[in-house]
């Protein structure tokens, strides 16, 4: 699993010495220590333009060979990425003060459940963003086994296995002391919904937003993913954004094909390519680098345009729509 610790504004940081990998975890002193590593390929830019990313030792096909640690002295909500499927991430939640537990898009029962064990902890919420299989897969074991409620959209509530919790856009839901606020974001499917943490600067955007890319448009049309991807866009630059799959590195070929000058995403593309290259996830992505590197966010780009001959006069659903198409050819 891959760990990332969110906490209520504090400036209180120290460094511990580097720790050793065991049998792909992570072997740490304290549970507030947390696993950071991300090559100095990126340089300064990365370090002093997002919050510090911090990651447990990985599993299943995302191994990590060695980590650095840093501490967080005011922890309040971890986030662990757990990899599911082939290239899936399903997300544990866990409130440091009341021990409570979610987990967002289990594709599978099985990794949460080991996830779970290993700290012995009980499942108190399911998330879903939307129904395909590959994000509910696991809804009815893991409800069965520790009695979670499932929540999810008021649209897709038929197609979401053990739905309980029915939310729609611009409701605030707790999450223990956490404010969660429901987006709507269709597109991919006209159910999708996001979780936005705004205490912790944190969004689960599931097939709406991948780094440099968005989902393909199944149930949805240009404007309505173009819809989706502004109010993502209207959050805090910082805002770290948890998607569902691992597919940054392959989105890079694309994204650099039709924008090849692209300066920040040349370098963007350098980091992913090494840490992709050591086992490591490129997941979470900062809005703030999708705004600069992301073509489904780039819609009024000249390079991408004359890249993919759409003409000036186009509106930017117009181009998102081109810039989908070529992406499914690609």
């Amino acid at each position: 699993m891959m760990l990332r610790m969110l906490s209520k504004p504090s400036s209180a940081m120290a460094t511990l010495p580097c720790s050793r990998v065991r049998s792909g975890l992570c072997v740490w002193p304290d549970v507030r220590q947390l696993c950071f590593r991300k090559g100095i390929l990126y340089g300064f830019m990365r370090l002093f333009s997002t919050p510090l990313k911090t990651l447990r030792g990985a599993s299943r096909s995302l191994r990590v060979a060695q980590f650095c640690s840093v501490v967080n002295m005011s922890p309040t909500l971890q986030i662990e990425l757990v990899p599911c499927l082939k290239d899936n991430y399903a997300y544990l939640l866990h409130d440091v003060d009341t021990g409570t537990v979610g987990v967002v898009d289990p594709s599978e029962a099985v990794p949460v459940i080991d996830a779970l064990s290993r700290k012995n902890r009980n499942l108190t919420y399911i998330l879903n963003t939307h129904h395909h299989t590959d994000h509910t897969g696991g809804n009815v074991e893991l409800k069965a086994r520790y009695g979670a409620k499932v929540i999810g959209s008021g649209t897709d509530k038929e197609r979401i296995p053990g739905i309980d919790i029915h939310l729609n856009d611009g409701d605030k839901w707790m999450f223990a002391g956490h404010e969660v606020r429901i987006m709507d974001t269709p597109g991919h499917t006209r159910g999708h919904i996001s979780f936005y943490f705004p205490g912790s600067g944190a969004i689960f955007t599931g097939d709406t937003l991948f780094s440099l890319s968005c989902g393909k448009l199944f149930e949805g049309s240009p404007q309505e993913m173009l819809s989706s991807l502004k109010k993502i866009m209207s959050l805090p630059d910082d805002t770290n954004i948890y998607c569902g799959h691992e597919y940054t590195l392959s989105n890079s070929k694309f994204a650099l094909s039709i924008e090849p000058e692209n300066v920040e995403l040349q370098s963007y593309v350098s980091h992913v390519t090494y840490l992709r290259s050591k086992g490591l996830p490129t997941i979470p992505t900062t809005l703030k680098m999708e705004k600069a590197c992301n073509p489904f966010l780039r819609t009024s780009s000249a390079a991408i345009r004359q890249s993919l001959n759409i003409a000036a006069t186009a509106n930017d659903s117009e181009a998102l729509g081109v810039i989908r198409r070529a992406k499914d050819n690609f």
